[in-house]
């Protein structure tokens, strides 16, 4: 985002330069990554909480949580409007196979399983578990919910997201005196949640087939 790297790389500009450029690219940036989930969106929260701490001027954390949290449930919507369209067409959609390819079928399995059993309140956990979100919205795309019912559920799920990556930011923040360094530790922090599950997985998977390979 170009007002965080003017952040990093001269100071803080203007309060009215950043919130001019910052909440229309920070709801771009957090849009696009609900599209393509490869894009660090929660780290992009964080960052601009950071900013937004460091700032004088009236509401700027309320700004960030609104822009945050509307991209991301704008963004989940139409993610999972393609995914229906996939499911309708006779040929499928390559935005549903692409679903389909970031959802093991052990984790779709178990989402599905947790959907029939606690309905919505699985979508608020989705959001914020890494990589969470897109198991449990190809099981709702699969249990055929339509667009109104996902977006009931996802709309707390968003809030929550928002709320949390923003504390992260607020946290780095507040222990640095520089929002550059801030900006450092919020980003070291999210990515640090966002690869620990994979990590704990491969762990897991590694101390198993050891087991299984020592004599009986």
């Amino acid at each position: 985002m170009s007002w965080l790297a003017a952040a990093v790389t001269s100071g803080v500009p203007p309060e009215s330069t950043q919130q001019a450029l910052g909440f229309p690219s920070l709801f771009l940036l957090v849009f696009l990554g609900a599209l393509v989930p490869v894009v660090p969106t929660g780290a992009l929260v964080s960052s601009a909480a950071v900013v937004a701490f460091h700032q004088t001027a009236p509401f700027s954390l309320a700004l960030v949580f609104v822009t945050a949290s509307l991209a991301a449930f704008a963004g989940d919507a139409a993610l999972y409007w393609l995914g229906r369209r996939g499911m309708k067409s006779r040929n499928g959609s390559r935005r549903l196979e692409a679903l389909r390819a970031r959802a093991p079928e052990d984790r779709l399995a178990q989402a599905q399983g947790k959907l029939a059993e606690h309905d919505i309140a699985v979508l608020v956990l989705s959001r914020l578990v890494p990589a969470g979100r897109i198991p449990v919205m190809l099981a709702c795309l699969l249990a055929e919910w339509p667009l109104r019912r996902f977006s009931r559920g996802n709309l707390p799920a968003c809030l929550a997201w928002a709320v949390t990556y923003q504390l992260i930011g607020i946290l780095g923040g507040s222990l640095f005196p520089e929002p550059w360094e801030g900006v450092v530790a919020a980003v070291a922090l999210t990515l640090l949640i966002s690869a620990a599950p994979g990590v704990w997985r491969r762990v897991r998977g590694a101390s198993a087939a050891q087991r299984s390979q020592r004599p009986g």
